[in-house]
């Protein structure tokens, strides 16, 4: 990656930023594996661990950063996943939360390494932003009692059925 490249997330991990970018690699489209950095002699890590490797998720620069045990992700930060039908709301929610991640209120979740996520169908935005203050508190309500956001739930209530 060049300085010309715009922006990159840079993911701080304890070790784990190579499975986690493999993890990532396999559950977003338009994917894949970039450099990798090793340790040296230079620095703290054994010589040939992964220090940093580059990755792209659903067309997004990330770096994994092997940094160790002092920072550890918290909700403060989050990704947005916008889905466009149940079928994908229910497969990112699927993935991430697999082998020890955790469902959240809202449809926020927890991946296995602690990175939050918001998986999101499409048409949310505009039903709990609308213009009717009804229509948006019924949608925001309904909203609020999901974990994982059911988009047939949402529309119903949304429209006051």
């Amino acid at each position: 990656m060049s300085s010309t490249d715009g922006f990159t997330t840079c993911l701080w991990f304890d070790g784990q930023a190579e499975e986690a970018a493999h993890f990532y690699v396999s559950v977003f489209k338009n994917s894949s594996i970039g450099r990798i950095e090793r340790h040296n002699e230079a620095t703290m890590g054994a010589p040939g661990s992964v220090l940093t490797i580059e990755f792209t998720a659903n067309g997004q620069k990330f770096v994994g950063l092997n940094g160790g045990p002092e920072f550890k992700f918290t909700e403060a930060i989050s990704f947005q996943i916008f889905c466009a039908d149940q079928e994908e709301v229910d497969y990112y929610w699927n993935k991430l939360t697999e082998n020890g991640g955790e469902g959240g209120p809202c449809g926020w979740l927890k991946d296995k390494y602690g990175v939050s996520w918001q998986v999101i169908p499409e048409g949310l935005i505009e039903m709990i932003g609308d213009a009717d203050p009804q229509k948006a508190l019924r949608a925001t309500q309904a909203m609020m009692s999901m974990g994982k956001l059911d988009i047939a739930e949402l529309r119903k209530a949304y429209a006051g059925a």
